[in-house]
């Protein structure tokens, strides 16, 4: 994180999020989600944001009407001149220029079968189209760059014409010239060895990288390509992109900013706030894209500062250093010692610090209460995900659950038929019979499927207790098997919220997945009495 008297070297990150992003499988940005994520990178401090292609589509068009951050560079994407023309008749040059862009980034072939198959011109043709294309965004008043496409491909198969491409663009005045890994092939050692090469005829601050992920690698190779000299990263938040993906920023950002020797040597545009909310506008993508966030994901998933062993979290305990390679609040993210089959005490004394359960570490009771949950997680149940039943089962050890209602009956009908007009459909009906105080109550009640009919008929009518569980709802729902083939043990993960914001997750395991469903409902329904005071 650099400052005014900041002696180290600036790296620049350049997100390709809204074009390569775009490209991903199943995303499809609509106007105000482009907006939305131009907004979030630029104020966690991306230096440029480049929009995608205007005139490609009338969604990027209307983008490109006006300038979408406040502090980081705009840039604008398209191919360089085609040959034959000049860049003043080009009408995809002319759709650049008359973006709001402040940066325009030209792309180009610079793997000479590409040149001679793909675009079908001479080797000096599109040096030629380079030259002058650069030219003219440099006479708009504009920052031009390039992206030479399938650069360590074409630097293995003809290194003087690759590096021709990279020469003319920087003669031509690009601030940037890009290398890119198009195919993503390219392993970590050899983009070091091309890149170290490249720097020795163009000044390693004007030298980008841009990595795909088809081996894995795209992270690798861009921490190799700083090693070598280039000073611009590109890449996607959460490593979006065609294939495999491209070099994950979110990934990158921290490494950069907090690991050896990149820390100590590199500034970016990232500060210590920003980096706090790494993990939030990542998580926030995903929200957008309506994607569950990779639990996995370095620095930022769920899981990354999760610990489940018991022996590990006695000693993380002691020593968070021992398992942690930075401290989680840096990224935003936070520390977890899971309760599992494989706990310790420690998992377990502080997982009940989690759910609010206060308790003296040579508290006998604890010893009891892991023996449950051991037990319970033999049968199928995992409460790594589902504190509001973890919540529950301890309290139940250590201290007793008020019994708020008791479920005599439930039965679910699913019934396939014709309606009024003669369509095909199918109804679910649940009948649920609860007594409280000695009052039986009888609900009945319709959905668009078994669960959905059980819930609804379940928080219809709970007497005295309505008025708490009035304002939940259900937001999630997710079924695993266990185990086994057609008797298998099912597991069931819900979801509910409130109107106060609070989200909690339960869950119910049985052979029976409607059993297992409306374990998990009655039990978020209870945690929702417990908490409110009922």
């Amino acid at each position: 994180m650099s400052t005014s008297t900041d002696s180290r070297e600036r790296l620049y990150l350049y997100d390709t999020t809204l074009r390569d992003g775009a490209q991903t499988t199943d995303v499809n940005f609509s106007l105000a989600d482009k907006q939305l994520i131009a907004g979030m990178l630029d104020e966690l401090g991306i230096d440029y944001v480049e929009g995608g292609y205007p005139g490609a589509n009338p969604l990027d068009t209307t983008f490109f009407a006006e300038k979408a951050t406040r502090k980081a560079h705009f840039a604008a994407f398209g191919m360089t001149k085609r040959a034959g023309r000049s860049a003043a008749n080009d009408p995809g040059v002319a759709g650049l220029l008359d973006s709001a862009a402040d940066v325009i980034c030209f792309v180009a072939k610079s793997w000479d079968e590409q040149v001679r198959v793909a675009l079908e011109i001479s080797l000096d043709d599109n040096l030629a189209g380079i030259r002058e294309s650069l030219a003219a965004a440099r006479d708009s008043g504009r920052e031009a760059m390039l992206d030479c496409e399938h650069f360590f491909d074409g630097y293995k198969a003809n290194p003087d014409y690759a590096l021709s491409c990279v020469k003319a663009a920087y003669e031509a005045g690009a601030r940037w010239v890009v290398l890119c890994d198009t195919n993503g092939g390219t392993l970590p050692d050899e983009v070091e060895a091309i890149v170290r090469e490249v720097a020795r005829h163009v000044p390693g601050d004007h030298l980008g990288i841009h990595a795909h992920d088809d081996t894995g690698c795209a992270v690798a190779n861009s921490l190799a390509a700083v090693r070598a000299g280039a000073r611009q990263i590109q890449g996607t938040l959460n490593g979006l992109g065609e294939r495999c993906g491209n070099a994950n920023l979110v990934s990158l950002i921290p490494t950069l900013a907090l690991k050896s020797p990149y820390g100590e040597t590199f500034a970016i545009g990232v500060d210590e706030e920003g980096l706090r909310g790494l993990t939030p506008v990542s998580r926030a993508l995903d929200e957008i894209l309506n994607r569950a966030p990779n639990r996995h994901a370095p620095y930022v998933g769920a899981s990354a500062f999760a610990t489940k062993a018991g022996i590990h979290a006695s000693a993380l305990l002691k020593d968070p250093h021992s398992y942690e390679h930075v401290e989680p609040e840096a990224v935003g993210n936070q520390r977890q010692l899971l309760v599992s089959d494989q706990a310790g005490r420690s998992n377990l004394i502080a997982g009940l610090a989690r759910v609010g359960i206060a308790v003296d570490k040579d508290d006998r009771r604890l010893t009891r209460l892991l023996a449950v949950v051991k037990e319970k997680e033999a049968l199928g149940y995992s409460y790594e995900a589902a504190d509001a039943s973890f919540f529950l089962l301890a309290k139940g050890v250590l201290g007793g659950v008020p019994t708020f209602f008791t479920v005599d009956r439930f039965s679910v009908n699913v019934e396939r038929r014709y309606n009024a007009v003669g369509e095909l459909t199918t109804v679910a009906e649940a009948i649920v019979k609860v007594e409280i105080d000695g009052e039986v109550l009888i609900s009945a009640a319709e959905g668009n499927g078994p669960v959905n009919a059980l819930d609804v008929a379940l928080r219809k009518d709970l007497g005295k207790y309505q008025r708490f569980i009035e304002g939940i709802h259900l937001i999630d729902f997710k079924v695993r098997v266990f185990q086994g083939g057609t008797d298998a043990v099912t597991r069931v993960l819900v979801e509910f919220g409130d109107e106060t914001g609070a989200r909690w997750c339960t869950v119910g395991v049985s052979p029976n997945i409607i059993d297992a469903s409306f374990q998990a409902l009655n039990d978020s329904i209870v945690y929702k009495l417990v908490s409110s005071g009922a």
